[in-house]
């Protein structure tokens, strides 16, 4: 197995964009191209789409195809859509280093797009209830709003977490977003604002969810042994980590511990030959504020039910013990579903060339995790990304 660079990537601004489903590619695709050099588009061997919803969300299936012919390439190795609902972006990242290091292809493209605003938002609202299982939790109206409280709620009731440290991870990740030209909210809040915006499941507020987003990006994979090719600053990729345990809800291995993500912890860890001390950058999934407070204990940097006290001692921030979202997050940058994981991988290859604002810059980071949840948070992806 060869192993794996990437050298570049481009994303558009995330939000309630006027651009279509096509545009949204066509300007991840010119960024993406634009900030390569030496690299065209008939260049691209394999393709790799992460989009989640497109059947539901723009009434088009089949689009991996349309997504190559968007870019101007012809994919002649490998050519497919990937989806794992949140996590579909890191799964055609997977998959193109897959291709890569097996041989398969020598330029690969992950991209990722999703177009979730829609003329009738009570429909884009619908489309989400079909990610927990219909028959079983979907008859309960377990959506991820209602999981993702009664989440909240087992964990305050047995380790004592607060609302005022849930609304931290908002303030935080909703500060670095304001410095990120491609997030979706560009404004600070405070707590007192989050605990005011209005209730959407009890006990999170508007404030504590992420948002509907339109969104895309790109970044090319070849093997490492080609990379300066292209740039002088490649980021490798040296681990990774997946697991999933249960479906249904009253499957899952716990409601109030992600199981599943401690385990896919150590196997990354151990593909990369690292520890925890090592990395210096998280990008995790905030889908909700909770979930962030869930993954400082599954990685290992707080005890277990320590969570809420480890935002509120300001452990996550650049210059504290692990500098976790530095890019906004998805709380503040917005989750275009299949584009997120891209987005994130492309904030943190920007973060080792030295090119985000030096407010939300961790400086001398060389190893970082980016990590996914998808479904009632029973699977989770990692990968682990070095500068060197």
């Amino acid at each position: 197995m060869r192993k794996v660079a990437i050298v570049g990537g481009g994303g558009t601004k995330c939000g309630k964009r006027d651009a279509n489903w096509r545009e949204l590619v066509q300007e991840a695709g010119k960024t993406m191209f634009d900030n390569i050099d030496n690299l065209s588009p008939k260049d691209v061997e394999a393709l790799l789409v992460g989009a989640a919803q497109p059947e539901r969300f723009t009434f088009q299936v089949h689009v991996a195809p349309m997504v190559a012919e968007h870019l101007g390439i012809t994919p002649r190795k490998v050519i497919a859509t990937t989806e794992l609902m949140c996590a579909s972006g890191q799964a055609a990242i997977r998959y193109a280093w897959a291709c890569v290091a097996s041989g398969m292809a020598d330029v690969a493209v992950a991209f990722g797009v999703e177009k979730m605003f829609m003329p009738d938002m009570s429909e884009a609202q619908t489309n989400m209830t079909c990610v927990l299982d219909r028959e079983w939790d979907g008859v309960n109206a377990m959506s991820a709003p209602p999981f993702f409280a009664m989440t909240a709620q087992r964990h305050m009731h047995e380790f004592g977490t607060t609302k005022e440290q849930m609304a931290l991870v908002s303030v935080k990740n909703h500060h670095y977003s304001t410095m990120n030209p491609l997030a979706q909210f560009q404004k600070e809040v405070t707590v007192e604002k989050v605990l005011q915006s209005p209730m959407v499941a009890p006990p999170l507020n508007l404030f504590d969810c992420s948002g509907i987003t339109d969104g895309a990006a790109g970044v090319v994979l070849v093997p490492a042994e080609h990379a300066k090719r292209y740039t002088d600053t490649p980021m490798h990729i040296i681990g990774s980590g997946q697991v999933s345990i249960g479906n249904a809800i009253n499957n899952l291995a716990s409601i109030a511990e992600w199981v599943p993500l401690r385990m896919a912890v150590k196997e990354a860890c151990t593909t990369a030959k690292i520890t925890l001390k090592d990395i210096d950058i998280a990008e995790l999934h905030d889908c909700f504020t909770i979930s962030e407070i869930l993954e400082y204990e599954a990685f290992g940097w707080c005890e277990k039910g320590e969570g809420g006290k480890f935002i509120e001692e300001g452990e996550p921030y650049v210059g504290g013990k692990i500098a976790v979202n530095p890019r906004g997050g998805l709380l503040g940058s917005g989750h275009p579903l299949g584009a997120t994981a891209i987005l994130q991988t492309l904030d943190i290859f920007q973060q080792f060339r030295g090119e985000v604002p030096k407010g939300r810059y961790v400086s001398g980071a060389k190893t970082a995790v980016a990590h996914n949840l998808s479904g009632a948070a029973n699977v989770h992806s990692l990968i682990i990304y070095s500068r060197d």
